[in-house]
């Protein structure tokens, strides 16, 4: 791996960087550093990419400016922030109120599927950020890092990377309106502990619903946004989990243990056993 820091001053900005070359092992495997770096506009300029093999994420420390990025112009200001698809068109450009940013382009081979996952939940290009010095700490490690002699320092980045992506994550999830659903996000909550003390008794979506006083089809959409899995997955979850441990930590046969689950028919159990965990109950007591 190699990197390469140095400082630029142009008519038009000054900045620090770091331009980073991961292994290839990072490269194959890992969430991987591309640059990381701090900017502070000289003057007013524009920077323009497209079909950059990159995603951005950039804070604004100071003054303001527009991001153009699928033909939506957003207005931003000190404290917020951007997360894209470089691999789309995008231009920013800082307004009379120059600003200064802090960037990091990083990249990896399951990058379309998180960035997915964060456009699903409610993830905007840009927003205001509740997590500003998060934010910034995280990528100041990430220069720091870049710049250390640590020999797992792809490993430390990729750590970095995945805290920055858990932040955005959990700032996605229906980032407007937040005061409203932050109160829903907590009645969701409220569902998910009941279903985790409940799931060895039968559930009904109707009857879950009506107790919690959410229509059942929002709860099914917004449970799936903010959990990442359905109901009948999370409750599949739980039943299999405990179908574990008593299968390591008890004489139980099969059929007790599928009781014991909230799942009365012991074919059943095990034919949702075996999809979950690609071998019968059986088999996973003899592996353990």
């Amino acid at each position: 791996m190699d990197f390469s820091l140095f400082e630029t001053e142009t008519p038009s900005v000054q900045s620090e960087r770091i331009l980073y070359t991961p292994s290839d092992f990072a490269k194959a495997n890992l969430i991987h550093l591309q640059e990381v770096g701090k900017l502070t506009a000289r003057k007013r300029h524009e920077s323009k990419r497209n079909n950059l093999t990159s995603y951005l994420f950039f804070l604004v420390l100071d003054g303001s400016g527009t991001l153009t990025y699928e033909g939506t112009t957003y207005h931003l200001k000190a404290g917020d922030c951007a997360f894209l698809d470089c691999r789309r068109a995008y231009a920013h450009h800082t307004s009379q109120e120059l600003w200064t940013l802090k960037w990091v382009h990083f990249y990896g081979p399951n990058m379309g599927g998180i960035y997915g996952k964060y456009v699903e939940r409610g993830g905007r290009p840009s927003f205001a950020c509740a997590y500003a010095k998060q934010y910034e700490a995280l990528i100041d490690e990430l220069y720091d890092i870049a710049d250390s002699d640590s020999y797992v320092k792809d490993m430390q980045i990729c750590e970095k990377l995945m805290g920055l992506l858990t932040l955005l994550m959990e700032e996605s999830w229906n980032g407007e309106e937040r005061a409203y659903q932050n109160s829903k996000r907590r009645n969701l909550q409220a569902v998910r502990e009941y279903l985790e003390g409940h799931f060895q008794e039968k559930i009904r979506l109707d009857a879950l619903a009506e107790s919690f006083y959410i229509n059942k089809f929002y709860l099914t959409r917004i449970f799936k946004e903010q959990f990442g899995v359905s109901i009948n997955a999370y409750l599949l979850q739980l039943r299999i989990t405990r179908a574990k441990q008593l299968l390591r930590f008890s004489d139980k046969t099969v059929e007790e243990i599928a009781g014991e689950c909230g799942m009365n028919d012991a074919n059943y159990f095990s034919r949702m056993f075996k999809k979950v965990e690609g071998v019968t109950p059986g088999q996973f007591r003899k592996l353990w």
